[in-house]
């Protein structure tokens, strides 16, 4: 999952309750991948700015002694969620900006970027509205985003599956979540007849013929990873996110095949974010 075999595992962290459970998943991560944990903190903007509105004065002091505070109780999150599985390098930065164009900055280094759910004080309105919509789009690693109720060490991990370039990246990805994890991988694989002019029968062949390809020389690779296929006429985002109730991590690519139904970023993949209770992360293609 990453550009390099020591790529750190960037999280995210506001004062919110919840960035406690993405700073555990983020640290547990990076600990079965003995891969470095870098906590960070963005002062942003207190209230949003535009024309018309006026710049308040306001002293920075107060945010950085917050932020500083916001980054210890990670670091001991951190620090006690991997006790059991040895020593994490961590490190914590506070940086001066909003979080978005801070977070996409340093992803182009990260192996994965890790945000919660919902946010306060840098990361205001909530996170699937403006920070993790942003960072699904544009960071240059994959974005795990996290629910304050993460922990489920049992069930399967599923990965959507459409041909895209970025459906290639979640394949390669779940497969070595599940790897890792011990976990049944469970490829789903959706079709429509909307605009097609041939039989059901054919587009289930169709279907069931690429979600093969997608999958071919996984199994050489993770001959440890029980694989169930789903292939199905359905909307993309529903069964997902069906099959994904009981799933310990969901992962989805950012855009879909251009003219496919579905597996975009603005329509299955945001629907997932907005919908999953579980972690959901959003592989994007590598250039």
């Amino acid at each position: 999952m990453s550009t390099s075999n020591n790529s750190a595992v960037l999280v995210g962290v506001d004062s919110s309750s919840t960035t406690l459970a993405a700073v555990r998943w983020a640290a547990a991560h990076a600990a079965h991948r003995r891969a470095p944990l870098h906590i960070i903190h963005a002062i942003g903007a207190p209230m949003d700015f535009g024309p018309g509105i006026g710049v308040p004065q306001f002293d920075y002091d107060d945010y950085r002694q917050e932020g500083r505070a916001v980054l210890d109780a990670a670091r001991k999150n951190a620090e006690a969620a991997t006790a059991p599985l040895g020593e994490l390098d961590i490190t914590t930065d506070l940086a001066e900006a909003p979080p978005i164009p801070v977070l996409r900055d340093r992803s182009k280094s990260a192996r994965l970027l890790v945000v919660g759910t919902h946010g306060l004080g840098a990361f205001s309105r909530t996170v699937l509205g403006s920070v993790s919509t942003a960072l699904a789009r544009h960071a240059a690693c994959p974005v795990a985003v996290i629910p304050e109720a993460a922990v489920r060490p049992n069930g399967p991990v599923v990965v959507g599956v459409d041909g895209s370039q970025c459906s290639v990246r979640a394949v390669e990805i779940a497969f070595e979540e599940a790897a890792h994890r011990g976990a049944e991988l469970v490829a789903v694989h959706t079709w429509s007849e909307f605009f097609r002019y041939i039989s059901r029968a054919e587009m289930q062949d169709e279907a069931e013929e690429l979600l093969s390809e997608n999958l071919a020389g996984y199994g050489e690779r993770y001959p440890e990873v029980l694989v169930r296929r789903i292939v199905v006429e359905d909307r993309s985002a529903a069964r997902l996110l069906e099959e994904g109730e009981n799933a310990q991590l969901i992962v989805v690519g950012s855009h879909g095949r251009g003219g496919f139904a579905g597996m975009t970023l603005g329509s299955v993949s945001q629907a997932v974010l907005h919908g999953a209770k579980v972690p959901v992360i959003i592989a994007r293609s590598v250039s």
